[in-house]
């Protein structure tokens, strides 16, 4: 999916909502293990519950390779069952020498068919690179995340001007590639720097997760962190798909899913 395409979607649904599928089997509801494949039993279902009301799904990865071959097999039947025009995220934190990375591309681009993967920078531009070459496919690049130990590495001063890590990636990464294929994971939990980091990369698409069950605020994503374009896709997981655990999971999530569309609505009138 090219950017012209998501941003239409973005205006048709007048939603920026990606949902996170991050599925385990010891949350989803009892009664679905009786299915041969209940991963993709529950995912199917949020899916179709869910459609209407987001751009993007984002199934993390963890949650499928822990499983072995029927996880990852349950993951490409989720991504098959996923609608032609919704912008699909491979949550998977690649990263690694050039020849090693051209092949984790080959594999989520090519045979998973992904729109996107997410790839962490640290090892440089030559293991980002090979995921860039692919059109009208996506590098998600972690700059700025939610987890309590980001301040670890990405806070940290760095060069002459004592910038922090987070903006020397920014900085050096948007060379690599440009608005059309490339985009940077903020956590919402972090929307005070929302404001600073638009300064850096005005027209990026912005992956945000930590909205809802992580505390961050949608208002203050979409407040700062909007741009003419939109620009955000606002990841919710465990608020929507886990809304339930008994048999009207689907319905919960879908309930949950539209909450969060509406209020994308107002902000998408208010911010834009």
């Amino acid at each position: 999916m090219n950017r012209e395409e998501l941003i239409n979607q973005i205006q048709k649904k007048k939603s920026f909502l990606c949902v996170g599928l991050d599925t385990d089997i010891k949350k989803i509801p009892q009664h679905l293990l009786k299915y041969e494949d209940p991963i993709y039993e529950f995912n199917r279902r949020i899916i179709d519950a869910t459609s209407d009301y987001c751009v993007a799904y984002k199934p993390n990865l963890a949650f499928y390779e822990a499983y072995g071959p029927k996880g990852l097999e349950s993951l490409e039947k989720t991504v098959e069952h996923m609608p032609e025009d919704m912008f699909t995220i491979a949550d998977a934190k690649r990263g690694d020498i050039g020849n090693t990375s051209d092949l984790y591309a080959r594999a989520f681009f090519k045979h998973m068919a992904f729109d996107s993967v997410t790839v962490a920078p640290y090892m440089g531009e030559d293991s980002v690179k090979p995921f860039l070459n692919y059109e009208e496919k996506w590098v998600i690049l972690l700059a700025l995340t939610s987890n309590p130990g980001s301040k670890d590495f990405q806070d940290l001063t760095v060069g002459m001007d004592s910038e922090k890590l987070y903006e020397t990636v920014l900085k050096t990464s948007r060379q690599w590639g440009s608005i059309e294929n490339l985009m940077y994971v903020v956590g919402a939990t972090k929307a005070e720097e929302l404001i600073g980091i638009r300064k850096i990369v005005p027209d990026h698409f912005l992956l945000v997760p930590g909205v809802g069950a992580q505390g961050g605020s949608l208002e203050d994503v979409a407040k700062y962190g909007m741009n003419r374009d939109c620009g955000l896709l606002v990841n919710s997981s465990r608020g929507i798909i886990y809304a339930s655990k008994e048999r009207d999971f689907a319905l919960k999530a879908k309930s949950e899913a539209e909450k969060l569309q509406l209020e994308m609505a107002e902000y998408l009138d208010i911010y834009k």
